[in-house]
Parts: structure tokens; C-alpha cells; sequence
């Protein structure tokens, strides 16, 4: 390559970092040179705007609660600082969420609750566009819950919180978390885009849990009775019928999606 065709890709080099720079902060960093500041100013606006919009369609009760200033504020703090490791546009959420818990410096005024709470609001679209689908061919043809391996759908996430995310709103805004955690079962069928979020207690999630861990494959009255012994429960015949009834409950729902044939 000639020395004036190196010459060339510096000052095309230069020109790119300096347009990404002044995009990114144009308040700390000169626009390039020969390009008129009426189509920056487009640029500037239309790079912001669509990241700045597709955020708030994602979190809706967090751009709500912080209100219009701290918003922007954390959106363009954001927009400045992250860099991303995907181009795919439904990704940005989640890269979002990187910045939340890994890079962005607390500040003082930050609503305590505001990373469990856009994880939560997250978890609507990522399962939304989820390419998961569940293996149906080794399923039984009738569900017996307690003699065969309950399986569980990969459509469903069970999820854990310190805060209430599910209640928090203008109006409910903890300032503390909970003494026990809140379980949440986020879930869709795989013919439907509706994302269903079902609030469970600890015994069920436990239940979940090892279901979805079950290594080796127990079968539903095994799990019944592993969970009856953590608890310390004696009436173990208890814990299996209403376990039994829940198990039903939830392959109604989706969340289970039979047994495994034996």
C-alpha cells in the first residue's frame, strides 16, 4: 500500500473515531471536521433517540419511577460509557443490564431496588425472542406426576428476588428489601408470544429448582419427599398430595411440560 493510500485510511480512521466520540458525548468532544453541524446535530439525535426509546419500551416502570431527568441522565451515562459486544439490536437491553451491575458507579439517589427491577422487566422481552423450544418425543402420553421425572419447560424461568419487583410502581417503592425472597416463574408456550409471570412460594420454587436440576432423574414423589426432609416435615404424605396437585397446576400453565417415559 502506498504511502498516500495509508494516509488516506489514518484520516478515514480519524474521522471515525472522532464522529463515534462526539455521538457518544458531544458535550466533552469536538464534532469532526468537514461534516456541517446541521447533519451532526441529526446524527446526534437520531443514535440517541432510537437507544433511548427501545430502553424505555423495555423498561417501562423503571423510566417511569426515575422520571424524565434521572432517565436521560442514566441513559446517556449509558450511551457514553458502554461498550457493547453484540450489534444485534435486541440485544441492547441486555447489554444494559451489564452496565447496571458491572460497570455503572453508584450514586447516592439510586432507587435500591433498580437492578432487580430491570432484570425483571428484561426477562419479558429476552423470553419473548427466545429460540428455545421444548423435546417432546420422550414424554409420556399421560402425566403421572409422582412415579415418573417431571420435566420442565425451557420456556420457563424461575426466578429470585430480594425486592417485590412484581408490585413496585410510582406508587410502591421499597426502600428495603424483604425478609423472605419473592419467587416469580416467568414463562410462554412456544406457539404464543403472551409472557406469563406467576408468583410462587418457596416450596414450589424449591420444587422447580430441582426439577430443573434433577441429577440423577428422580421421579416427582423422590423430589416430593427430598423437599418434605429439608423441611423437616414428618407428614410427608402431606407434602406429596399437595405437591402432586401442583404439579398438575403447573403442566396446566406451561411451566411443566409432562414426565419422561419410563
Amino acid at each position: 500500500m502506498s504511502a498516500s493510500n495509508n494516509q488516506t485510511q489514518y484520516d478515514f480512521q480519524k474521522m471515525q473515531y472522532a464522529f463515534t466520540a462526539y455521538i457518544r458525548q458531544p458535550d466533552l468532544n469536538a464534532a469532526p471536521d468537514n461534516i456541517e453541524d446541521r447533519r451532526m446535530n441529526i446524527y446526534k439525535n437520531l443514535f440517541y433517540n432510537n437507544v433511548e426509546d427501545f430502553m424505555s419500551t423495555t423498561y417501562p416502570v423503571l423510566c417511569e419511577i426515575l422520571g424524565e431527568q434521572r432517565w436521560h441522565t442514566l441513559i446517556r451515562d449509558y450511551f457514553a460509557n458502554h461498550k457493547a459486544h453484540t450489534p444485534l439490536f435486541p440485544e441492547m437491553p441486555r447489554e444494559f443490564l451489564v452496565y447496571l451491575e458491572e460497570e455503572r458507579q453508584p450514586q447516592k439517589n439510586d432507587l435500591p431496588f433498580m437492578l432487580e427491577l430491570a432484570h425483571y422487566e428484561w426477562v419479558e422481552l429476552a423470553l419473548s425472542i427466545s429460540e428455545l423450544t421444548n423435546d417432546t418425543s420422550q414424554l409420556s402420553e399421560q402425566a403421572n406426576f409422582l412415579n415418573e421425572v417431571p420435566v420442565l419447560s425451557n420456556l420457563a424461568w424461575l426466578l429470585s428476588y430480594t425486592f417485590p419487583v412484581h408490585q413496585i410502581s410510582n406508587d410502591y417503592q421499597p426502600e428495603q428489601p424483604d425478609e423472605q425472597p419473592t419467587h416469580i416463574v416467568a414463562s410462554r408456550l412456544e406457539d404464543d408470544a403472551q409472557i406469563s409471570f406467576t408468583e410462587v412460594n418457596p416450596v414450589i420454587a424449591r420444587l422447580l429448582q430441582l426439577i430443573k436440576e434433577n441429577d440423577p432423574s428422580l421421579t416427582g414423589k423422590q423430589l416430593l419427599t427430598q423437599i418434605a426432609n429439608e423441611l423437616g416435615n414428618p407428614n410427608i404424605n402431606s407434602i406429596i398430595d399437595f405437591g402432586q396437585q401442583t404439579l398438575v397446576e403447573l403442566k396446566n400453565k406451561g411451566i411443566i411440560i409432562g414426565t419422561q417415559k419410563q
